[in-house]
């Protein structure tokens, strides 16, 4: 089961991806990962009300996200690394700007891939950059709103070089971009790759 909460919160079964405004008391993660401090990323209310005394948070190595976990079970990880957490596999891949300064590729933030019934591909906020060319995955979750990621124009042109079984946009519609991008950035992906609008407002 896949859902996308808002912004780029997503959850795929009991794994979440930056979990952001959730409100109900779920307690249900077997993994969290984070891709950086931002607070539409990192959102503590929303991982207290995920998290269980089980549950692994995967992050980068940011002291900002290391501070405010100390009390959790966490896994630092690092940018172009294999990991096998929990019985579950991912790969680590670079998430920066090129020419903004919102996301700097120093800062060593991050995407995953992550190996479920699947292999999911979570960008976090990331413009077309040369390493994502090279992944492969069966869902790609991509940032199309603009501002501080790709636009929809950008991340079209990306998902038909990655060629995703199936793509589901993200990072619009409230912060910034528009609920329409959505539908702009489908007209423009291959007809061979199967678009899902999962983002709600």
């Amino acid at each position: 089961m896949i859902s996308v909460n808002t912004q780029s919160s997503i959850k795929i079964d009991n794994v979440y991806f930056d979990p952001f405004m959730i409100k109900e008391k779920y307690n249900d993660a077997s993994l969290i990962f984070i891709t950086h401090p931002h607070y539409d990323h990192f959102d503590l209310e929303s991982i207290n009300n995920v998290v269980n005394e089980d549950t692994v948070i995967i992050v980068p190595n940011d002291d900002s996200i290391i501070n405010e976990l100390k009390d959790y079970n966490i896994k630092i990880v690092k940018s172009d690394e294999e990991y096998e957490v929990n019985g579950v596999k991912f790969k680590t891949v670079p998430a920066y700007n090129l020419n903004k300064p919102y996301h700097k590729k120093e800062y060593g933030w991050l995407g995953y891939v992550v190996t479920l019934d699947n292999k999911y591909y979570v960008m976090g906020d990331t413009d077309f950059i040369s390493e994502a060319e090279e992944v492969k995955c069966d869902y790609l979750f991509i940032p199309i709103g603009g501002t501080y990621t790709m636009n929809y124009e950008e991340a079209a042109s990306l998902t038909n070089i990655i060629k995703p079984k199936v793509v589901v946009p993200i990072h619009y519609g409230s912060i910034v971009g528009d609920m329409n991008d959505g539908e702009k950035f489908g007209k423009l992906i291959n007809s061979d790759i199967q678009l899902s609008l999962m983002l709600k407002k």
